[in-house]
């Protein structure tokens, strides 16, 4: 995950105050064994370059599952680090899993919050913008509440073959859009 640490660097080097990488999904735990071992050890890995940075990193996912790496529990029950880049990483994250837990947690409360308070991923603010590397055009399942009024931008190149001028082109992009929040 080489090209996710060039990210991070790309993103404190502009003053980006958050960013949400996506590790894994629940639904990607389906896969054949040496597929989900390989998310899980890439995940770990990035985590161990990324916390040598100026950066407040929370893990966000079902942490319960055996497919959850245990290497990355201290993270995903409290945020680590005071850097001024707030980073969000899903691992084993799936949104059926965030909703539900919002609702039991809900459902079990008897103050009167907004329900994006009791989201398992409560700690990820609004996204503004989704940069999907790959060519596809769909968010998988990618933080759904959070990503409601979010511009999508599309890089065709696959992940690996990360380039920083690909994502400062998504941020010109994004610069030039007429963000109304639903307004």
């Amino acid at each position: 995950m080489v090209c996710g640490l060039q990210m991070l660097d790309d993103c404190i080097d502009l003053g980006i105050e958050e960013v949400s990488v996506y590790g894994f999904t629940t639904d990607n735990t389906k896969r054949p064994r040496d597929q989900r071992e390989a998310f899980a050890a890439a995940c770990v890995l990035f985590v161990e370059a990324a916390k040598t940075r100026e950066i407040s990193l929370k893990v966000v996912g079902d942490y319960t599952s055996a497919m959850f790496p245990d290497e990355l529990k201290p993270y995903a029950i409290e945020r680590q680090g005071d850097g001024a880049l707030k980073v969000n990483l899903l691992v084993n994250y799936g949104w059926n899993w965030d909703l539900q837990a919002a609702v039991c947690a809900q459902a079990e409360s008897d103050a009167r919050r907004p329900f994006t308070e009791f989201l398992a991923s409560s700690d990820v603010s609004r996204i503004d913008m989704v940069v999907r590397w790959g060519g596809m055009r769909r968010l998988s399942g990618f933080l759904p509440i959070q990503t409601v009024y979010a511009d999508f931008y599309v890089v065709d190149q696959y992940w690996p073959d990360y380039a920083p001028e690909q994502f400062y082109e998504a941020l010109r992009w994004y610069a030039k859009q007429d963000v109304t929040l639903g307004g």
